[in-house]
């Protein structure tokens, strides 16, 4: 008979003694020799210096031992509450979990956490208390401990076969009262179907050091699992990102579906594109050692290389991606850079260690020029720092870390967001209203496809679930939230899709800056053990943190305080009680939800945020006015919509002179775009193109004129994507095959010509990204500004940056058919032209002068046009 396949993850509070247990399983089952210790520094699965310099697990390790009926992938977790994200991330691949308990310390407030997080990701779990044989460990006490704070499916497997066992387990379920009633037992594979339930909870005790109840928690899990049904297809899910000592990239899966074989390609979609690539080896890790794979079949748990965009959480094949992880960072830390290092160079190096750890969140804060990470806490800073000197030889300083906050509203709003530039079209409104504490951000539409395409809601709804939204108070993001779409308005000829992108994100700013918003702030969950005669103190110094304490009990000499308090207050504390109990108190603590921040004022004037200055995420929305884009405050939205809801959330909303009910979600086309144009900003000058001085009165026979635009009143500025100009052009593109230099030379030359009859201001950029030792070149060439990009650095970056200087004083356009920079055009509001719109523009020019040079000619007039060729026409 095949052995039954299982994934089993090991989770703990701190020092529970989970790594031992697991070097117990391992050796019992005879995968190892010998049983390593952490305090010796040899065990089997924390194999990083880091690890065994510490003492402590803080990455996940995979292990694999068999038995005569089950083969199980054994899944080790950190247990310091500092990588319990790390922790999180084993549990969308588990059929199994074993939640260890120090027998000396009980339930800790970090178990319930985990316990919590158990639940959430519906995985059945068997609890070992391990450390039975020290002198404090009491199983009654424990046991009544696990009933009140785990649950009453919490059920002593010590005893098994007693008539005190089969009651206690018949009382879980009917239906296993019933098969005791009439069979006077209750059979393994029932049992096993209630732990799979998660009804039924088996409590295994023991002493791991000692090997005391490993045999028996083994016997558990071959008698009272089940076998896990899996489909032909392939299927996989992403939970680990590593890399081996050579730099190898490896994405660590579970297969929940089909197999994998080496050399299969894998297709599957990445943050930013759509991937296809071939798996070049596939590994089976037991601690640092491994084995090469030629295939792995659903079930099992293995490593492959030759991913390059996976990422924790992803799905593979059928596998859909996993949500959103619970536990996140609440301290902002800066990271300090040694003298002479290029925070720009540096940044996508630490992006590694972001890929093997999403949490850590490293960002570019452009406005303070500074890189920022998202951590736990202070022992997570020293590994961060110890990781960056191993693997890049950099000394990095972290500074002291900022509370990361949370906002949200009180009461609901109507968000509207308008994005119209000439060519462009979308408005949203969206209904934002307050959920309970720790709802999350929920996120849906009420709105009739046969009003709205549902492709368009699909994509609103696409764009408000893949940005953070950040709050107006202090820029942190939104949460405990509703945002519904209530209302859409499309054009049938002009609206992309990044129109409603653009609409969306400030249809949330807008809806933010007329709400009445509240700070919350992060509480942890804390559990207390002191002296008895200092429990005045503590209770004192909680009250003084504006906590909450919820229970408190003693056992005569120690007193144990569980409740929740601010994090920014409770942060230290540690150390507070280590001073006054002499180091017999002990404080355990993790976060647990977010409330109303006690000191709103005060951190809302400290961090000084401006939300009408953060243009990357501006409430103000863009109408069109006579044929170019124009900003509107958010403010003053309401006033010019095209569309009105009639929730009666706005104040500014146009009343009788709004649309009807029935005329609300709809699309529109050009004819009906062009009435609201006149309607609101009344009619459109357009200019007349082809006219002459000094022939402004001669009758002429009427021909198609080539419309070159006219010049706006700002400065004109063409920005110019060169390379992707290059390879949108036929005759560039083909020159640029066998010279590329030739067709640079070329493009300038036309640019130049162009410019010479526009007089507008053009900027031509190459990027010189790949180029080793690169460091930038700005020329001008005969009045083109041509500006090569430095090493590291995308023409997409530049252009944005030069967006960002320039877009508010002057009228610019970006020529370019790349996808990223068109949407940065459009995100600041800038006009944007495709590279054949650009070379019909510059057809025409062409076509202009030479019109004009045919005139000249017939006239036997010597004219020197002013363009850089300096072309002389003569009789």
């Amino acid at each position: 008979m095949a052995k039954r396949k299982l994934t089993i993850g090991i989770l703990a509070h701190v020092d529970a003694g989970k790594t031992t247990l697991c070097e117990g399983l391992l050796y019992a089952a005879g995968a190892i020799r010998k049983p390593g210790r952490v305090d010796h520094g040899d065990a089997h699965l924390d194999t990083h210096a880091l690890e065994k310099k510490r003492g402590i697990t803080i990455f996940s390790k995979q292990a694999r031992f068999e038995t005569e009926r089950i083969a199980v992938d054994l899944l080790d977790s950190p247990g310091h509450v500092d990588f319990s994200t790390e922790a999180e991330r084993i549990l969308s691949v588990l059929d199994y979990a074993i939640l260890v308990i120090s027998g000396s310390e009980g339930v800790q407030a970090h178990t319930e956490t985990l316990w919590k997080l158990l639940q959430s990701y519906d995985v059945p779990t068997f609890i070992f208390i391990n450390k039975m044989d020290l002198p404090a460990a009491d199983r009654e006490r424990l046991m009544a401990a696990l009933h009140g704070r785990i649950g009453e499916g919490c059920v002593d497997f010590s005893v098994q076969g007693s008539k005190e066992f089969l009651e206690s387990i018949a009382l879980i379920e009917e239906s296993l009262l019933d098969e005791l009633m009439e069979t006077g037992g209750i059979s393994n594979g029932s049992i096993a179907a209630a732990v799979r339930s998660g009804q039924l909870i088996p409590c295994f005790f023991g002493a791991a050091l000692r090997m005391e109840g490993v045999d028996e928690l083994i016997h558990g899990l071959e008698d009272y699992t089940q076998d896990w049904e899996y489909p032909p297809e392939f299927g996989a899910r992403v939970f680990k990102i590593s890399r081996d000592s050579q730099g190898n990239r490896l994405t660590h899966i579970k297969l929940t579906g089909g197999s994998l074989t080496v050399r299969d390609e894998v297709s599957y979609a990445s943050r930013d594109r759509f991937m296809a690539e071939k798996v070049t080896k596939l590994r089976r890790y037991s601690g640092a050692n491994f084995e090469q794979l030629d295939s792995a079949s659903a079930g099992e748990v293995c490593a492959v290389a030759g991913l390059s965009a996976t990422y924790p959480g992803q799905g593979l094949g059928f596998e859909s991606d996993a949500a959103s992880p619970i536990l996140e960072p609440v301290f902002n830390y800066r990271i300090s850079l040694p003298e002479g290092c290029d925070a720009r160079i540096v940044l996508p190096r630490l992006k590694q260690l972001e890929e093997e750890d999403p949490a850590l969140h490293i960002v570019w804060n452009e406005q303070l020029q500074e890189i920022h990470a998202q951590l736990m806490g202070e022992i997570q800073i020293e590994v961060l720092k110890s990781m960056i000197k191993e693997r890049f030889d950099m000394d990095v300083q972290i500074g002291s870390g900022r509370i990361m906050y949370r906002e949200t509203i009180l009461a609901p709003v109507e968000g509207i967001g308008h994005f119209e530039p000439l060519r462009h079209y979308a408005e949203v409104h969206l209904l934002m209203e307050p959920l309970p504490q720790g709802s999350g951000l929920i996120i849906g539409s009420a709105v009739d496809q046969n009003e709205l395409d549902i492709n368009w809601q699909r994509l609103i709804l696409t764009h408000l679930y893949e940005k953070t939204h950040l709050g107006v108070l202090t820029g942190s993001p939104i949460t405990d939230m509703k945002i519904t779409l209530v209302a859409g308005l499309a054009s049938i000829k002009h609206t992309e899709g990044g129109d409603f992108r653009q609409a969306t994100y400030r249809a949330v700013r807008q809806g933010l800056m007329r709400a009445e918003s509240v700070l919350l702030e992060p509480y942890y969950s804390f559990d207390i053990e002191l002296p008895l005669n200092q429990i005045g103190r503590a209770i004192n110094d909680i009250r003084l943190m504006g906590g909450t304490f919820s229970s408190q009990t003693d056992d005569g000499e120690m007193a144990h305080i569980s409740g929740s308090a601010p994090v920014s207050s409770m942060r230290d504390y540690s150390r507070i009680l280590a001073a006054y109990t002499k180091g017999r108190g002990k404080l355990s603590c993790c976060v647990s939800h977010y409330a109303r921040c006690k000191d709103e004022s005060k951190i809302i004037e400290e961090l000084g945020y401006d939300p009408e200055a953060d243009i990357e995420n501006t409430p103000d929305s863009v109408f069109c006015s006579h044929g170019a884009g124009v900003t509107i405050k958010w403010n003053r939205v309401e006033e010019f919509m095209h569309i009105d809801t009639e929730l009666g959330l706005n104040p500014g909303s146009r009343g009788s002179s709004a649309p009807k009910p029935s005329d609300r979600l709809r699309s529109i086309d050009d004819r009906e775009l062009e009435n609201i144009m006149l309607r609101e900003f009344g009619p459109i000058k357009r200019p007349e193109y082809g006219s002459r001085a000094g022939r402004a009165n001669e009758v002429r026979e009427e021909k198609p004129e080539i419309c070159i635009p006219k010049k706006p009143e700002l400065p004109d500025y063409l920005i110019v994507d060169g390379y992707n100009i290059i390879f949108a052009w036929e005759g560039l593109r083909a020159l640029a095959d066998s010279d590329m230099p030739a067709a640079r030379k070329k493009l300038m030359d036309i640019l130049a010509n162009y410019f010479g009859y526009r007089k507008n201001e053009i900027v031509l950029v190459f990027d010189g990204y790949r180029v080793k030792g690169n460091a930038g070149e700005r020329f001008n060439y005969h009045g083109v500004r041509v500006a090569y990009t430095r090493e590291n650095e995308t023409a997409d970056a530049y252009i944005e940056r030069l967006i960002a200087e320039i877009g508010r004083n002057y009228a610019v356009r970006v020529a370019s058919s790349d996808g990223m920079i068109q949407l940065s055009s459009l995100r600041s509001g800038v006009l944007r032209m495709t590279a054949s719109e650009l070379e019909r523009e510059v057809e025409g020019v062409d076509e202009t002068l030479r019109k004009l040079m045919l005139e000249l000619n017939s006239s036997r007039v010597r004219v020197k046009l002013d363009i850089p060729s300096q072309i002389d026409i003569e009789e």
